[in-house]
């Protein structure tokens, strides 16, 4: 079966980038006609996704600002050695409101539930056998389990908890190290959403994607407990296991793609820290500015964008291998609590994508956190292939 050809976009896949490109071009060209094919029930899963007052300009967060659920006047980080507040604004997004919002403005334009057999440039077929035709076919399903890359991984469990009292945070803690060190950098980060209700979230920077959802639970509590907080009620939990990228080949990775590709499918996110927010942005006003939407233009209109983010990257995966392989697992806290103690405009700088010469430099000099001869062994891309191919980096699947 084949339904009318009727689609200028069809974007196939219903998470963060899909939905904020497919917003921002109903906004900006409201003559397109546009589908987001969405496999679950509403638009981006469970999740919530953070960023900083200084990752965005002052346009691109006008356009956001419906979807943002929180802001924050500063925020904070704690080590077993010192704690900071940062004094830079923090916001967040989660997956209800990107829906609420995404689901008014783009209306008969989403279909939920909706099961891809396969997917072409030009149209994809449904489960059922129809056929929908398009100019454009955007792929945003997440990263593949064949991406030429080595990883190490972030991994978290949350849980969004009602309290039986006020918890007193003012602002977030976006990483509490003070927490035992298990299973590499663990971390605890806890968002106030209101007095009385927490997003308490337990993160790991990992060697391996296990996640021990009980014990991870039982120490969530445990966190709780310790800082005198009652939980009432669990209101939502959200789990993910997010790409730290040590190494790859980026032109392997495009090597016979055809199609267009948007956030992690196009590895377009933040390869140290993993978000992916701003890049979601950026992708989508920069679809908004093109004139037409011919598949093979736009597929290699992605693929430029993936290249460019990916080269401009090369220190941070440098910065990710030292993490990695340097520090013992115990020990990297170490790395985060000495970055933290730098100058704040470039720690925004980092955590925006833009450091400068200057601020690579700064980063390097002075002794290492870290075993001097084992962080001179990760200057090479190599020494990450091979950190992988010793079984630290698993294939990873990410939806």
């Amino acid at each position: 079966m084949t339904e009318a050809a009727r689609h200028d976009l069809i974007f196939v896949g219903g998470g963060l980038a899909n939905t904020l490109a497919a917003y921002r071009l109903k906004a900006v060209r409201p003559d397109l006609r546009l589908l987001v094919l969405e496999r679950g029930a509403r638009l981006g899963g469970q999740h919530t996704w953070s960023f900083h007052g200084s990752d965005l300009s002052a346009d691109e967060l006008a356009w956001l600002r419906p979807f943002v659920v929180q802001s924050w006047p500063r925020q904070e980080v704690r080590f077993p050695e010192f704690s900071r507040i940062l004094e830079v604004g923090y916001h967040s997004v989660t997956s209800q409101r990107l829906h609420e919002v995404a689901a008014e403005a783009l209306g008969g334009d989403v279909r939920l539930e909706a099961q891809v057999d396969r997917i072409a440039p030009d149209h994809v077929v449904l489960a059922d056998g129809r056929r929908l035709d398009a100019a454009c076919v955007i792929d945003g399903r997440g990263m593949t389990a064949e991406a030429p890359l080595a990883l190490g991984y972030q991994k978290f469990i949350g849980q969004e908890v009602r309290l039986a009292e006020p918890h007193g945070a003012r602002w977030p803690v976006i990483m509490d190290a003070t927490v035992a060190q298990e299973d590499g950098y663990r971390f605890v980060y806890t968002l106030p959403f209101a007095e009385d209700r927490i997003l308490i979230e337990d993160t790991y920077y990992s060697d391996t994607m296990d996640l021990d959802a009980d014990r991870i639970r039982a120490r969530i509590g445990a966190y709780a407990q310790a800082r005198g907080w009652r939980i009432a009620e669990v209101r939502a939990e959200e789990r993910g296991v997010l790409p730290i990228v040590l190494a790859g080949d980026i032109e392997a990775h495009w090597r016979g793609a055809d199609m267009a590709r948007t956030g992690l499918r196009a590895l377009l996110f933040h390869q140290t820290t993993s978000y992916s927010l701003p890049d979601a942005v950026r992708l989508a006003d920069a679809l908004a500015a093109r004139p037409s939407f011919q598949a093979g233009a736009v597929a290699a209109f992605t693929k430029r964008l993936s290249v460019r983010r990916w080269e401009a990257q090369r220190f941070y995966r440098l910065l990710n291998r030292m993490l990695y392989q340097a520090a013992a697992p115990a020990e990297r806290y170490r790395v985060l609590q000495r970055f933290y103690r730098l100058p704040e405009p470039l720690i925004q700088r980092f955590y925006a994508g833009r450091l400068t010469m200057a601020d690579q430099a700064r980063l390097l000099v002075g002794k290492p956190p870290v075993p001097l001869g084992r962080a001179l062994g990760c200057l090479s891309d190599r020494s990450g292939w091979s950190f992988a191919r010793a079984g630290a980096g698993e294939a990873a699947r990410h939806g």
